[in-house]
């Protein structure tokens, strides 16, 4: 039963109006004395013609009340339902217990193809922090979609083609040594990269060897290709490594270089459509009359641009997975480069172009500036993982140093820490980065909310009963657990809000709550030392929220460890 559900649907019922547009409305009060859930006749007033009080105290006496809500009461221009708590209690228990890992769980998405652009680092660059939001926020958007029945789509579209491979064969063939490549990998392509800017601002001369290496490649030259798969099979092994660590994988890494022979047809395509003009030796597509700077499709030497790919891309992507939306996850400041290609989009005819999603995200930077791989300016993801689990791995041998499997809870909990730590803040919010915040575990952080679970495991362990929803109800309801039950039941209300809004901070917030809400329940309720119709029912409690931990966490890519 969905309590709210039901509710909508007896004012719906008795004002004759939109289910939907009731359940909308409906509220949960902030203050538990004033009922369990709260409709607003704000909105009824000028349609009735009356004052909302008086449209609260008429419902009040007309709405034919569902068995589980024990009285209303008009409070102001609401009017406020109280439910009957050991009904609430049951039914939201029971069915946590019936649905296990499935609770919470919907099939709204069911039949639909969703496509998630994320993490998409450049090929030859560092993985650095910079890159863990995209990959992290992208990781959760696909898990909470699939969580709501929708078939999804991941894809790293690699940064594996462009004038920046220009550059680092440019440099290779300068100052590259083959086997201090091979040695050490991303580190050596990195250090002669920002070799090549360093040099070219002296001469200028590197920026056009660069271009044309860069040109070589478009035209199939035999050499620069080679060194470019060979610096891309040398990146891919480290991305692999750090994604592995962090738990993501990948459906597609079909990145730009994968576009290279489809975008020909999508350029005759705009030029068919009489929407490629020349400009200064470059062909765009003007975007004056949008308010927007022209969208340059073919730069002055023929060479193509992100756009002409992403368009491609988009295009490609649309034939393939049919998808009802295609999100892509990158930083705010690419904000003007996706409105401008979604535009041509849509100038070019298709309707779809309403399916194409921007989810934009703070930038990250250090303490000490911007991040740069120019300027060799970057915290490494693995540095940051290993450190991570390197102090948590501390902390246990110190508090638990028996603890079995340590090697891998700290893996768990650390990299855990790093995971939550971004997703709890609003994605839009810009970060600068902190090893101290990044790495803490006090306060609403996933070691918090990790060892709030072990806990609730620990405590099932200890029972030894086999805990079951066949208990008394009646004994779940003071205010402190009917506050637990609530969070528990809306859990699948909080999962539909996160994949509406693209936001993984609604879930990660909410397993706090939900790990706050325990918390009291556990300090103010004696569960193994009560008597035994009590303890049962307090142990079903401690199981209910367990699993929902468990789910809500696996939901944002953090696991869930059962001892810490």
């Amino acid at each position: 039963m969905d309590f709210k559900a039901e509710i909508a649907a007896a004012i719906a019922q008795s004002l004759e109006i939109d289910v939907n547009e009731v359940l909308g409305a409906i509220e949960i009060p902030p203050n538990k004395d004033m009922g369990d859930y709260a409709y607003p006749c704000f909105r009824l007033a000028k349609t009735l013609r009356k004052a909302p009080p008086l449209i609260a105290a008429e419902l009040a006496e007309k709405v034919q009340l569902p068995s589980f809500v024990k009285e209303t009461k008009v409070i102001g221009a609401y009017l406020n339902f109280f439910t009957e708590k050991s009904v609430f209690a049951k039914e939201i228990i029971t069915k946590v217990f019936e649905e296990k890992e499935n609770y919470g769980k919907s099939t709204v998405g069911a039949g639909k193809n969703i496509v998630i652009d994320y993490s998409s680092p450049n090929i030859a660059k560092p993985f650095h922090v910079g890159h863990l939001r995209s990959t992290v926020i992208g990781n959760a958007i696909y898990k909470i979609h699939e969580f709501l029945g929708y078939n999804c789509v991941g894809v790293n579209h690699l940064g594996d083609w462009g004038t920046q491979f220009g550059k680092l064969i440019t440099a290779y063939k300068l100052w590259g040594d083959a086997e201090k490549v091979e040695k050490d990998g991303i580190s050596e392509l990195m250090r002669i990269y920002v070799l090549f800017h360093d040099e070219a601002e002296k001469d200028p001369s590197l920026e056009d060897t660069a271009r044309s290496w860069f040109v070589k490649m478009q035209d199939g030259d035999e050499e620069a290709l080679t060194l470019w798969k060979w610096f891309k099979d040398i990146s891919l092994k480290e991305f692999e490594r750090v994604y592995n660590t962090l738990g993501v994988s990948f459906d597609s890494y079909a990145g730009e270089s994968f576009y290279n022979d489809k975008m020909a047809a999508v350029v005759d395509e705009l030029k068919e459509k009489e929407l490629l003009i020349e400009s200064n030796g470059a062909m765009i597509v003007d975007l004056e009359a949008d308010k927007m700077p022209p969208c340059l499709i073919i730069r002055t030497d023929g060479g193509t641009l992100y756009a002409t790919r992403d368009i491609t891309a988009a295009i490609y992507r649309k034939n393939t997975y049919d998808f009802e939306k295609c999100i892509y996850i990158t930083a705010i400041d690419q904000i003007l480069h996706f409105s401008q290609w979604f535009k041509v989009i849509e100038k070019m005819g298709y309707d779809w172009n309403k399916q194409l999603v921007h989810v934009p995200f703070g930038l990250v930077s250090l303490e000490s500036g911007k991040l740069s791989t120019r300027k060799g300016n970057v915290v490494l993801m693995e540095d940051l993982l290993n450190e991570a689990v390197k102090k948590t791995a501390a902390i246990i041998e110190e508090k638990n140093p028996d603890l079995p499997n340590k090697e891998e809870v700290a893996k768990q909990v650390g990299i855990g820490a790093v995971i939550f730590d971004d997703l709890y803040n609003g994605r839009i919010k810009d970060i600068v980065f902190s090893w101290e915040k990044m790495l803490s575990f006090e306060g609403e952080t996933g070691p918090y909310v990790q060892y709030t679970n072990a806990r609730a495991c620990s405590v099932l362990r200890k029972a030894g009963d086999e805990v079951t929803c066949d208990i008394d109800f009646s004994v779940l309801t003071d205010d402190v657990t009917v506050e637990v039950i609530k969070l528990l039941a809306s859990f699948n209300e909080k999962v539909q809000e996160a994949a509406d809004k693209y936001e993984p901070s609604v879930v990660s917030r909410y397993v706090v709550d939900l790990t706050q809400a325990f918390n009291k329940f556990y300090h103010d309720n004696p569960i193994l030392s009560a008597d035994e119709k009590t303890r049962k029912a307090r142990l079903a409690v401690v199981k209910a929220v367990s699993s929902v931990l468990t789910s809500g966490l696996a939901l944002l890519g953090v696991q869930a460890p059962e001892q810490m």
